[in-house]
């Protein structure tokens, strides 16, 4: 039987938490049960000011969160609210990261700055247990201390998995990594390939050359996976606004084998 509900309308759900990230980025906790695969987003809106797709950056049987940058008109007044405000979303949309051909994999997982919230549920499961690997690596980028987001969550990642933390440039007070996260991809070594994944997820520039440095290692294309940023719409796959060739990125991405996504024309 065919639902009458329109695909567009969105559904109010309760703010139950706020936690300020840095200086212009925070996470909402929402109250809501919807089954999601990490990598997956949502629209996220507020009536008579605007839509804007969000991925999620963590949930649980009846919750989730976002993770969101204040830029713009949307972004700004979502900031302004408070638990037990409503927010709106419709979704979840996309294809999201293939977590059953990663388990009893050896997963390496590169992300810059927010690239780090898509991919902090699936690294959560691994941690968790629910998502068994036979190794985790992990490597995450920020621009400079004040940028990095979930502390508390790196500190539970680094006791589970090789993790290497890095700023881009040498700052007083850091003893941390420092340099770009390609700069680390290069020092690691692999004997072979047959139960390898690889995740990268960032802004367009870093995943390319990221991306590129993993092929320089002879990493397979079809053993890399990306998520593309693309200004997507209606979710459906209909209005053409994320459509690359002839790939709908909110459809068929935003999670791409490596394999399709190198011969993408933008």
């Amino acid at each position: 039987m065919m639902s009458d509900r329109n695909p567009y309308l969105p559904s109010p759900v309760k703010i139950i938490g706020l936690r300020q990230e840095t200086d212009c980025e925070f996470t909402l906790t929402v109250a809501v049960e919807r089954a999601i695969t990490p990598g997956q987003f949502f629209q996220v809106s507020l009536p008579r000011i605007g839509e804007a797709p969000i991925s999620v950056s963590n949930c649980g049987p009846d919750w989730i969160q976002f993770t969101i940058r204040a830029v713009g008109r949307l972004t700004n007044a979502v900031q302004g609210l408070r638990p037990g405000d409503n927010l709106f979303i419709r979704g979840p949309y996309g294809t999201g990261f293939p977590v059953d051909r990663f388990r009893q994999q050896r997963l390496v997982i590169v992300a810059g700055g927010s690239g780090v919230a898509p991919v902090r549920p699936l690294i959560d499961r691994v941690v968790r247990g629910e998502l068994p690997v036979k190794s985790l690596d992990l490597i995450v980028g920020f621009k400079n201390r004040s940028s990095i987001l979930f502390s508390d969550d790196l500190a539970a990642w680094k006791e589970k998995s090789r993790l290497v933390l890095t700023i881009d440039k040498p700052e007083e007070g850091w003893n941390g990594e420092t340099g770009l996260v390609t700069e680390h991809i290069k020092k690691m070594q692999f004997a072979d390939f047959d139960d390898l994944q690889v995740v990268v997820v960032g802004p367009p520039v870093m995943m390319k050359f990221a991306t590129a440095e993993f092929r320089l290692l002879k990493v397979p294309s079809e053993r890399i996976w990306v998520s593309f940023e693309r200004l997507m719409s209606c979710g459906l796959g209909k209005c053409g606004h994320c459509k690359i060739d002839y790939t709908y990125v909110c459809v068929d991405g935003p999670v791409l084998n490596y394999s399709h996504a190198a011969g993408l024309i933008d």
